[in-house]
């Protein structure tokens, strides 16, 4: 079930854009996002259509009930649509609601570890302002970590998942009698896994920890500091912690929590370790729509500022979007974001592309490259989070997004070629020259408007990549990646 209903703000603010529209390179940093078509953005459209198959396909074997998935490119939103169910059942047995909700546009989902990237623009704002450099000890800061153990770990450590700390506590919060502070004391006793700088672990510590920074150096907690520094700047409406109680027929429900005497979670937060801290907390906690969202990923595509509006210092996002984990292959990682990381971002996935991943089913890709962004949304975790892994789904939202882009003509596969081949997926340059060379030749004859013999060059390329494929001289993930780009770019053309 899929609606393709163009929100009234977008349709006025298109309205708008036509009454006023000046031809300037600036007009999307100055007036924000907006609505577009592919075609305005030199997209192709047939890959975002076949978007809306693999979501209906993934609703259908229940990778999740639902989705929303918002996809924008040089500051114009070209696709933004509903699929399935926000709210389907009661109990994690798939009892059926009497009146299921239906998925819209502007559903609030809870962005669970997408928190994780506000805390660490609030860190950041905060070093913006002189409070601390990133290599200073915790310990300077917060006495909780003035310990034999903890007392080397810096800032920068906890940002990039380099500090030692475990996943998370050794028990779960709600079990402990005590205010949401002797929470957050034990949370940051625990003893590490590691030494500090010595591997890579995705930890929810982390964040945690540096949410107490936040609420320590600004006097504010973390919710009413985000709020005031980063939601409302923005004007992101629908982005908050702890929604209210008439907000929920907008929400995404959840999964049901027996084992922590919670019925079906439906406008709290999910993550217990979140929920036992008040529901504001470091590493989970925010709720936000795709179209808020959108709003937050172009603000870091433009390095800190949407709408004349700065949240961060080009230095600062210059300083996140760099790869600090070179000494842990494969976990690049900037302050706050994953960096590169293919097994989400699909072809979107470059040295400085950057996003990030939720437990509820969210992720979000953002490509300064490519001045593009996929984001989606799904309430993967309803009723329960006893189900398959959205990783498939996420990736071919990138993929898709990816062949909009390239598949707009032989120039831009080009780009793509030589990108797969610097990442070792076609397996020596004679490999990439060859396909360049079909390539070089359908671009000529694209210039030319010769449809034969773009087809005809294209259908020598095709060849070319099978006959590497059979001879393993390419991945059989960038054979498909480029067959199907391929495809795309001939279905445009006939």
């Amino acid at each position: 079930m899929k609606k393709r209903v163009i929100p009234i703000i977008y349709a006025f603010t298109l309205f708008f854009t036509m009454l006023t529209y000046q031809p300037q390179a600036s007009q999307a940093a100055v007036t924000g996002l907006q609505l577009g078509t592919p075609e305005n953005v030199e997209m192709l459209e047939q890959p975002l259509d076949d978007l809306d198959d693999a979501m209906e396909e993934a609703i259908s074997e229940k990778v999740m009930p639902g989705a929303v998935v918002l996809i924008a490119r040089d500051g114009k939103v070209v696709k933004h649509d509903a699929y399935g169910y926000a709210a389907r059942y009661i109990d994690d047995d798939f009892t059926e609601m009497d009146e299921p909700v239906e998925m819209q546009e502007d559903t609030i989902f809870d962005m669970a570890s997408i928190s994780k990237l506000f805390t660490a623009v609030g860190v950041m704002q905060l070093w913006d302002q002189g409070y601390f450099e990133l290599d200073d000890p915790v310990a300077d800061y917060l006495p909780e970590y003035d310990t034999d153990e903890k007392e080397e770990i810096t800032i920068k450590q906890l940002l990039t998942h380099t500090s030692g700390e475990k996943a998370g506590p050794s028990m779960p919060l709600y079990e402990i009698d005590g205010t949401r502070e002797e929470r957050l004391d034990f949370t940051m006793a625990e003893p590490l896994q590691h030494a500090p700088g010595e591997e890579y672990v995705y930890s929810d510590i982390n964040y945690m920890t540096l949410g107490v920074l936040i609420e320590r150096l600004s006097g504010d907690r973390q919710d009413v500091y985000i709020e005031e520094n980063i939601i409302d700047p923005l004007g992101m409406s629908d982005t908050m912690y702890n929604p209210k109680e008439e907000l929920k027929p907008r929400i995404a429900a959840t999964e049901e929590q027996p084992w922590a005497d919670r019925d079906l979670v439906w406008g709290s937060v999910h993550d217990e370790k979140a929920w036992a801290l008040d529901g504001v907390a470091g590493h989970a906690g925010v709720f936000s729509s795709a179209g808020d969202m959108a709003i937050f990923m172009q603000m870091l595509l433009h390095e800190g500022s949407y709408q004349k509006v700065e949240i961060l210092s080009e230095e600062a996002f210059d300083v996140m979007n760099t790869n600090w984990n070179t000494a842990y292959p494969g976990q690049d990682h900037g302050l706050g974001w994953d960096l590169n990381q293919d097994w989400y971002m699909d072809v979107l996935a470059e040295e400085n592309a950057f996003g990030h991943t939720g437990y509820t089913g969210t992720s979000v890709v953002a490509s300064p490259d490519l001045d593009a962004m996929a984001i989606l949304l799904t309430n993967r975790v309803h009723p329960t989070r006893e189900t398959v892994s959205t990783n498939p789904i996420r990736k071919k939202t990138a993929s898709l997004t990816a062949s909009a882009i390239y598949a707009w003509g032989a120039q831009r596969m080009q780009t793509l070629v030589e990108s797969l081949g610097e990442k070792g997926e076609i397996a020596s340059d004679v490999g990439v020259h060859v396909l360049n060379l079909h390539l070089e030749a359908v671009s000529h004859y694209e210039n030319t408007d010769q449809i034969d013999k773009v087809l005809k060059h294209m259908e020598g390329f095709k060849t070319m990549l099978e006959y590497q494929r059979s001879n393993e001289m390419i991945s059989e993930e960038a054979y498909q990646t480029l067959y199907d780009d391929a495809e795309y770019l001939m279905g445009a053309w006939r």
